[in-house]
């Protein structure tokens, strides 16, 4: 067993004694032009430590001022949230020393929130709608980036040295804060999972983030703690930090419950702290003992106004929102045709904008639901990717449709095709070009193959003669055997039963 595993129990087991409790702090990264405070650029990606500012260092002297646009997303978030908006509100300074928060303070919100007491409604799988209430939403900054040097795994742990890239310093953040979560039950890793995608699209939607996860614009702080059967008091919380992927979000709230357990049933108790989640293992390790308010000195920044909001910037920001992501996805399981089955495993797929974009390029409803839902979330299972990530756009499904509706190729060969795209050949046409794995089209061509599967089959063709049509699928075979399935099976059906004298 790794050493980053601790003993667990089974989860089953951990259901029957106990009941979990979650809760979750969402950080979403906006996507303004400039920092929260300053006039640095807010970008990913470029070299470090060359977006910042003596603010964003906080040199000595230096005022930070707020960015309006910043603000205006954090209301856009907590409207969609279904917040209330805080009339007036102010930013505090949150105070603790590490290397990567150069002012030794993080320029935070305490008592007073941009947004508070919402809701938002999440639904599983299954159809199974969870309503989760949120406590609030809050402008602060984020921190910058640390690489951890000379180890073998890139994290803290075992590494000689640490550099520190100051770009993300400043960068605006939204964190989305819910009440305790209960009641849930063996579904929780599940409703973790889908808590997650959910505030993704609903930011993504409004625009005003990136919501890539890969790139750290939405992490998840996953709190867990257990109560055993029966009793309302709540145990003491882990919260594993900065969980960036969806399917991590999930494992790290399945195992803190399966290594809770263990604890617990062993007559041990929950050190409060946090968790750094690996994903090698599937598992977590202790970070620092977790903070409490107190610990962290708030006071209020005294460089700041406070924010003073009005029912008309309200109002208007409301205006601008988008359609929300439910209607949009009744409106558009309603435009395609699917049944509730078939939708709900479209949205479960992760594959509902790529289905939209298809078909705005011009592929049916029926067509474009088949590549995504099938050809390409098989290849993404095998590869243990997002099917998002493979690499298919809605232009090459474009191309491949058309060559398939042309007549060039056939479903089967379609999919050799996308075999050679995605190892870099070319484009469709290029690549059935390249392999020779256009449609035998020929007669003769065919004529030719069907008489060697007669030839070599007499009894079925005998069959066949006697009416039993059934068997020609076993002609057809042969023929797409000898044409390297390369043949249009109708077609070659077709010419079986003239050849034969058979009415099909």
């Amino acid at each position: 067993m790794s050493t980053a595993t601790a003993e667990i129990l089974s989860f089953d087991e951990a259901m029957e004694k106990f009941d979990p409790v979650l809760g979750f702090e969402v950080h979403v990264e906006l996507n303004t032009r400039t920092k929260m405070f300053s006039s640095a650029p807010n970008a990913f990606g470029d070299t470090p430590n060359t977006n910042v500012t003596p603010v964003d260092l906080g040199l000595p002297g230096v005022l930070p001022v707020i960015n309006r646009v910043a603000v205006e997303s954090s209301i856009k978030i907590g409207l969609a949230l279904g917040c209330k908006i805080a009339e007036k509100c102010h930013f505090a300074r949150k105070n603790y020393f590490y290397p990567d928060t150069p002012k030794n303070f993080q320029t935070s919100q305490y008592d007073e929130p941009i947004a508070y007491d919402g809701s938002i409604d999440i639904e599983l799988a299954d159809g199974t709608v969870f309503t989760i209430e949120i406590e609030r939403a809050h402008m602060e900054e984020d921190a910058g980036k640390l690489t951890h040097m000379g180890g073998a795994t890139g994290r803290i742990q075992g590494a000689e040295f640490s550099l520190v890239d100051y770009n993300r310093a400043g960068v605006p953040l939204v964190e989305i804060v819910t009440k305790p979560i209960v009641g849930v039950g063996a579904r929780a890793p599940e409703l973790a999972k889908a808590y997650v995608a959910a505030i993704r699209e609903i930011v993504k939607n409004l625009g005003v983030s990136d919501a890539k996860m890969e790139r750290g614009n939405v992490r998840c702080d996953a709190n867990v703690s257990l109560k055993p059967k029966g009793q309302e008091k709540f145990g003491t919380r882990t919260e594993t930090k900065n969980v960036n992927s969806l399917r991590a979000v999930e494992h790290a709230v399945r195992y803190e419950i399966q290594r809770h357990a263990a604890v617990l049933d062993a007559g041990g108790t929950i050190t409060q702290e946090t968790r750094h989640w690996h994903e090698d293992t599937r598992s977590t390790t202790a970070g620092r003992p977790k903070s409490d308010a107190d610990d962290y000195r708030y006071f209020p920044e005294p460089d700041l106004v406070p924010v003073v909001t009005d029912d008309a910037w309200i109002e208007k920001l409301r205006s601008e929102l988008p359609e929300p992501p439910a209607a949009r996805r009744k409106r558009l399981q309603a435009d395609w045709g699917y049944s509730d089955a078939e939708f709900r495993d479209v949205v479960n797929a992760g594959v509902m904008d790529a289905i939209e974009e298809t078909i705005a390029a011009g592929v049916k409803p029926a067509t474009a639901r088949k590549w995504w839902m099938g050809e390409i979330s098989r290849r993404a299972k095998i590869a243990d990717v997002e099917p998002a990530e493979l690499g298919v756009t809605p232009a090459l499904i474009v191309e491949l449709q058309g060559l398939i509706d042309a007549g060039k190729i056939n479903d089967k060969l379609s999919r050799e095709v996308l075999d050679g795209v995605l190892a870099g050949e070319g484009t469709p046409t290029e690549v059935v070009s390249q392999r020779g794995l256009e449609v035998v089209s020929d007669d003769g061509a065919l004529l030719e193959a069907i008489d060697g599967a007669l030839a070599a089959q007499p009894d079925v063709a005998e069959k066949i003669r006697g009416g039993k049509l059934q068997a020609v699928g076993a002609i057809v075979g042969g023929v797409m055997k000898a044409t390297r399935g390369q043949a249009d099976a109708g077609r070659v059906r077709q010419l079986i039963l003239e050849r034969l004298g058979v009415e099909g």
